[in-house]
């Protein structure tokens, strides 16, 4: 073809023998159309793939770079690389969410919950954007996972992921980083930085002991609604008042009432698997035993179970203390994980939810206290160890708590047993199977030596915030 001559396209016939109706020579042929689409699928199948590849390249780079200076350079370097990559933005966002979400999933299957890796990540990377980053990625693993994997993981993992706000709010995959970058007012770089710090560490998070399998939500009985509903308003109240003596007053009511509950349950199970062997036995106090059981505990229904409370700095190990001390006396064993920012509590789940809300509100009237009396401390100038103050007033705290709520968990038990026989026997089977379940997901704790407990003073004010009420438990 030469001469300037014009080259004329041949069309496609229709069934008389005719082009298409208002068809020109040179027009594009339709079939070309669905060509092209099937090439645009092509090239975006393949801008994926290769923004896949690049991520994995990048996220394998500043995982196993050294802390400090080479991480930063390889989170500079990774960044720069992606937010230039070829395969263009959209690419690169859904192959980055992708990357997120298999993070999130390698997580659940080394032992870690929601809260666990919120908590972690804020700790490690100071807060901010990139625990948000880790958030929007748990949305996403969840909502990929479905409502089945939901109820398998239980109600408390649905409940944590409610608490942090995850929720998958973006349009798509494709437009996640760039509605991110949005939302930030960030730049691209800036926010393709961020989340490679954030993967980073869910990267290097070793496996840590998972807890035991979910169960399905309790249905509770309208008086152990009513029970705990009672609890909870007094350790509101507790909360509320600016008076120590009061506030000591009504935890020791709570504290009762949790310990006359934790009773009632193990007796209400140790009846119901003896009346389903056939024992005949009603729920209640005192019902009869022996068929259905295993030594007075009750069959796998009733096992312990373990759940983690986070323990926030500062002074981990003195709030640590005092979990163990609620712990102890709600049935409950407490295993502190310092390195990862939580202690394990392993009971049965009435004592376990006992414990958590009389821990929360414990350590919020404890803060309070301490710092009034740590304020005090620092006005009369000796502000050098208001730390250890501190840290010494609540280890004096948690002691002092430790021993008024096992007196007043002695005292309730004691009454008890007047009017169920069986009540101590189901109590040291319980726990029995609280302390194997213990060994059994913790074979090789060890003591920790608490440290900077070395003021006089913290000790003393400590101790009096503990020890001001009268705390007999018929009080309230």
């Amino acid at each position: 073809m030469g001469g300037g001559q014009r080259r004329e396209v041949a069309l496609p016939l229709s069934p008389r023998g005719r082009a298409p109706a208002g068809a020109q020579a040179g027009a594009r042929p339709p079939y070309r159309d669905h060509v092209s689409k099937r090439n645009d699928g092509q090239r975006q199948r393949g801008g994926r793939a290769a923004a896949g590849e690049l991520v994995g390249t990048v996220l394998g780079t500043v995982r196993y770079a050294e802390d400090g200076t080479p991480a930063e350079d390889a989170l500079e370097a990774g960044a720069s690389m992606l937010a230039a990559a070829p395969a263009g933005p959209e690419a690169v966002s859904a192959a980055l969410l992708a990357a997120a979400e298999d993070a999130v999933r390698r997580c659940w299957q080394g032992g870690w919950q929601p809260a666990d890796l919120e908590r972690i990540v804020r700790r490690e990377t100071g807060g901010g954007p990139r625990t948000a980053v880790v958030v929007d990625a748990m949305a996403a693993e969840a909502q990929r996972a479905g409502r089945a994997a939901e109820r398998a993981r239980g109600p408390r993992w649905a409940a944590q992921l409610r608490d942090l706000g995850a929720e998958a709010w973006w349009q798509s995959d494709t437009r996640y980083m760039q509605e991110l970058a949005h939302r930030r007012r960030s730049s691209r770089f800036e926010t393709t930085y961020d989340v490679l710090a954030a993967l980073r560490v869910l990267a290097r998070l070793p496996r840590i002991t998972p807890l035991p399998a979910a169960r399905p939500a309790r249905t509770s009985a309208p008086a152990e609604s009513r029970t705990l509903g009672r609890i909870r308003g007094l350790l509101a109240k507790a909360e509320a008042t600016d008076y120590p003596e009061e506030a000591e007053a009504l935890s020791a009511k709570a504290q009762e009432l949790m310990a006359r509950h934790s009773i009632d349950e193990a007796l209400l199970e140790y009846a119901g698997a003896g009346a389903g062997a056939g024992a005949g036995a009603g729920a209640g106090a005192g019902a009869g035993a022996g068929a259905g059981t295993n030594g007075g505990r009750s069959t796998a229904s009733s096992t312990p179970s373990a759940i983690r409370i986070g323990i926030e700095g500062p002074y981990e190990q003195a709030k640590a203390l005092l979990l163990d001390a609620v712990a102890a006396a709600n049935r409950c064993q407490a295993v502190w994980s310092g390195d990862v920012g939580f202690s394990t509590l392993i009971g049965f789940e009435a004592d376990l939810e006992a414990a958590e809300l009389l821990y929360t509100s414990l350590l919020l009237q404890a803060t309070g206290a301490m710092h009034r009396a740590g304020d005090a401390h620092h006005s009369r100038g000796r502000s050098r160890r208001t730390r250890d103050f501190r840290q010494t007033f609540l280890v004096a705290y948690a002691d002092r708590i430790r021993a008024r709520l096992a007196t007043v968990t002695e005292e309730t038990t004691a009454e008890a047993a007047t009017d169920a026989p069986d009540l101590l026997p189901v109590l040291a089977a319980r726990e029995v199977a609280v302390a194997e379940t213990t060994g059994a997901l913790f074979p090789d704790t060890a003591a920790v030596r608490m440290r900077g407990v070395r003021d006089a003073d913290g000790w003393e004010q400590g101790a009096a915030a503990a020890d001001r009420a009268r705390l007999g438990h018929r009080e309230g």
